[in-house]
């Protein structure tokens, strides 16, 4: 037989008590629903919730949305809307006005923007919305169409322009968290968040040229955020959102930026001088497997110099080009050098030499090129110059 002690008691007497009083609480906060034909009506209990939210009683931040938010209240002010304006011809209507946006932020307080060329590309007029809504009407002051780069000047107050700060990207690694602030698709101010999917990648720039060492990340890029900034968890740029890829035109997670090491090279120079100087070797070249077929006593990768400027580096460098003979519809190459390597680093792409170039020479700085000439590997020391405007 069960033996029910004091304990017993008190604990069923509690337990009767709770139950009494939720029933109260219960009948308190039944609602009744309007009665359907055919249908009874059940009462129903509804758990009680506030009317109002105060923001006491809001979710608390995390660590990670805390810094996310931090952010963007510190980097909004310096980042704005432009507007590209400019008068085409068509065949049906005649001059008709076209518009483009994209983004770009203040890099100083002299009211210089920094944004893509092909925001303001072919623009007859730019505009820059400000994120305390004045517009402004601004100049091009420089643009690099190779590093799809242009710095443009509005004449405001420095009271209302919030510089940006930039950030390394010669250390990112990939995984760490990005942030991206831009225009998208005319949706002004607009935040969204990712990792660095990759780097040093090299893309193809809408002039058919390879752009390299850019930063991939998934964070949602769309048209319209090109021009704007690539951030760390600190609010520092490291890179410029540029372009994206993608079959649908939209962001399909894979978006890539232009990082602040081509930033810091490129911008001095179009601000003192309006264009970035290229370092430039005077050559035209083929590569050999993927667009010739090597020789038979030869390398079977590299770059056979085809033909080379007069006067420009190669010539005066004393590089020998190859002699070009028409057979039908093919033409044949005879001799030549086949440059293999550029600082003893091999090379078999002209994407390859261009971007090392780019990436590690100055206008008037000397290079040095490993090739293959008459079956014997020679080097020489050439100084660059400065690659023609044309």
């Amino acid at each position: 037989m069960q033996r029910i002690t004091t304990r017993h008691l008190i604990t069923a007497s509690l337990t009767l008590l709770l139950l009494l009083a939720f029933t109260s609480i219960a009948c308190n906060t039944v609602e009744s629903l309007p009665n359907t034909p055919g249908a009874t009506s059940t009462p129903i209990v509804l758990v009680a919730t506030p009317t109002e939210i105060s923001s006491e009683d809001a979710a608390p931040l995390d660590y990670t949305e805390e810094r996310i938010v931090n952010v963007y209240d510190r980097v909004k002010p310096s980042v704005v809307h432009i507007t590209n304006r400019s008068e085409v011809i068509d065949f049906w209507r005649g001059i008709v006005p076209r518009e483009g946006s994209g983004s770009g932020f203040v890099i100083d307080s002299e009211g210089n923007i920094l944004t893509n060329y092909h925001v303001i590309q072919d623009a007859q007029e730019i505009e820059v919305l400000l994120p305390g809504g004045a517009v402004y009407p601004a100049d091009l002051v420089g643009a690099d169409p190779y590093n799809d780069l242009a710095v443009v000047q509005i004449s405001a107050p420095s009271s209302i322009l919030v510089p940006i700060e930039m950030g390394p990207s010669k250390n990112l690694r990939v995984g760490q968290r990005v942030i991206a602030i831009g225009n998208p698709f005319g949706l002004d101010w607009t935040l969204t968040t990712g990792v660095v999917s990759a780097l040093g990648r090299t893309i193809e720039t809408e002039g058919g040229q390879a752009l390299g060492e850019v930063i991939q990340t998934d964070a949602a890029i769309n048209p319209g955020n090109s021009g704007g900034p690539l951030l760390d968890t600190l609010g520092r740029v490291i890179g410029v959102n540029t372009a994206i890829q993608s079959p649908s035109g939209g962001s399909v997670g894979v978006g890539f930026a232009i990082p602040t090491e081509t930033i810091l090279r490129v911008v001095p120079q179009l601000l003192s001088h309006g264009y970035y100087p290229h370092p430039w070797l005077g050559i035209t070249t083929y590569e050999l497997t993927y667009e010739l077929r090597p020789p038979q006593e030869g390398p079977e990768h590299g770059l056979l110099v085809a033909a080379i400027d007069e006067n420009g580096p190669a010539d005066i460098a004393g590089i020998q080009p190859a002699q070009a003979t028409r057979q039908g519809r093919s033409i044949l190459f005879e001799g030549g050098d086949i440059i293999i390597a550029v600082d003893r680093i091999p090379i078999e792409r002209r994407d390859d030499l261009t971007i090392y170039l780019e990436h590690n020479f100055r206008v008037g700085e000397t290079v040095e090129l490993t090739m293959i000439r008459d079956s014997e590997e020679i080097s020489l020391d050439i100084d660059l110059q400065e690659q023609p405007h044309r």
